[in-house]
């Protein structure tokens, strides 16, 4: 499982400067494309092969600069329950202040892996100045300046120490996690009462009546697997108080620890950009996916309303569109054992194997038909494909110019796995690499 590192601090230490040091370094960056948060405050990294996502708590702070003590407490207090790992940041110019002793007060009661970070130290001068840091009672401590990066590998090894070797093997006593997600009120607790037949999620018309994430158990098709109800995913507007903040913590987790998500659309209210945050956070995460659009009782129809609203859909989720859209009414139980019939496919296609005698065969055929286009009249060469032993589908082809081969021929190469296995509802990833 992926360790998730929050960074804490009061703000302007630069907390946001360090986490865009953490998940942009062009050797260790997996994405940080604005995401579920406001602008860029969730990202996936790795750094000495272990990959983490950082979250950077300043970014849900409302009111900048006047901020409430109280806010940032609150801040840290989630970051404390939520994350595997705290980065606590601290400003050499202005030493400890009243709100730093405060955080770190909070801080020493925490059994979980805490590094200080002192900023802005670029010179030995202020070396010496940061010493004044072991006062806050967290031991040692890493000097860094996040404006030009010194000292943040030295933190990054350390910090990497701490999360655990990553299992790639898949554990088959673990059941599948399928994970129920969608903005506020699009249906997801009745989606599940739906399902179990019982009022085991509190259904009301507020948005937010979710606030955690609840795992249950269920069989179905004589397959076992649990289903996880997240709390709404907000939109940002709409929240004044944490609780943004929380349920992104919350989804960010929820998702990294499911195998698929089950996003839940209002059909009333159309593909929202909230929904596309989702679907990115789901598709960055390489999990598989199915999408089911709800309440479509409500909507009028017409020869076309189907077709014409899954095309909308798939539009807005390129260039991943090879994902299933279920049309339901949780209201009606309007097929919505389909839709969970849908996801246990999308859970096998995910597992989905293809032996290397047999991938070569078909796709080396497709590549002599379709050969990359030559680039300053260099031809490209591929000889040899095969799939990796990884929990997600992932493929190597090896080629004697990698360099030259360009996203849209990738895309047709994805595409052509596409069609002939089956991984409908599942990201997959291609590398091109030197024979």
């Amino acid at each position: 499982m992926n360790s998730i590192i929050a960074i804490v601090g009061r703000p302007n230490v630069g907390k946001s400067t360090l986490f865009n040091r953490l998940v942009q370094r062009r050797d260790a960056i997996v994405d940080a494309v604005s995401g579920v948060t406001r602008d860029r405050h969730y990202g996936k990294s790795d750094w000495n092969g272990k990959e983490f996502s950082v979250i950077d708590t300043g970014g849900y702070i409302i009111g900048s600069d006047d901020v409430f003590e109280a806010e940032i407490r609150k801040q840290v207090q989630l970051a404390i329950e939520e994350a595997d790992i705290i980065v606590f940041v601290v400003d050499v110019e202005q030493g400890i202040t009243p709100m730093d002793s405060e955080v770190a007060k909070l801080l020493r009661k925490v059994k979980k892996p805490i590094f200080t970070a002192v900023n802005k130290v670029d010179n030995s001068m202020r070396e010496a100045d940061a010493v004044e840091f072991y006062n806050l009672g967290l031991g040692d401590y890493h000097t860094i300046s996040s404006i030009n990066g010194s000292g943040t590998g030295d933190l990054l090894d350390a910090i990497v120490k701490e999360i655990p070797e990553q299992e790639e093997e898949i554990d088959e006593e673990e059941l599948p996690r399928f994970a129920i997600v969608g903005r506020p009120n699009a249906g997801k607790s009745s989606f599940i009462n739906a399902l179990i037949g019982e009022e085991r999620n509190i259904v009301t018309d507020i948005a937010g009546t979710t606030r955690d994430s609840i795992d249950t158990k269920y069989n179905r098709f004589g397959f076992d697997f649990n289903l996880v109800d997240t709390a709404g995913i907000r939109k940002k507007s709409k929240v004044k108080e944490d609780l943004e903040f929380y349920s992104v913590m919350r989804a960010v987790r929820t998702i990294e620890h499911s195998d698929v998500i089950v996003l839940i659309i209002d059909a009333t209210r159309g593909f929202e950009s909230q929904d596309q945050n989702i679907f990115w956070l789901a598709e960055k995460n390489k999990k598989g996916v199915v999408i089911l659009v709800n309440k479509w009782d409500l909507i009028e129809k017409e020869t076309n309303t189907l077709r014409d609203f899954e095309a909308a859909v798939r539009k807005q989720i390129a260039p991943f569109t090879d994902v299933p859209i279920v049309f339901t009414s949780v209201l009606t139980k309007q097929r919505i054992f389909k839709a969970i019939e849908t996801a246990v496919q999308v859970f096998q296609n995910r597992k989905n194997r293809i032996q290397t005698s047999k991938l070569n065969e078909t796709m080396l055929e497709v590549i002599q038909n379709y050969p990359p286009p030559a680039i300053k009249g260099k031809f490209v060469k591929i000889k040899y494909c095969m799939q990796l032993p990884t929990r997600t589908p992932k493929f190597v082809f090896f080629a004697n110019l990698p360099q030259y081969v360009r996203d849209p021929y990738k895309r047709f190469i994805e595409n052509k796995l596409r069609e002939i296995y089956n991984f409908n509802g599942v990201p997959i990833v291609i590398y091109f690499r030197q024979k």
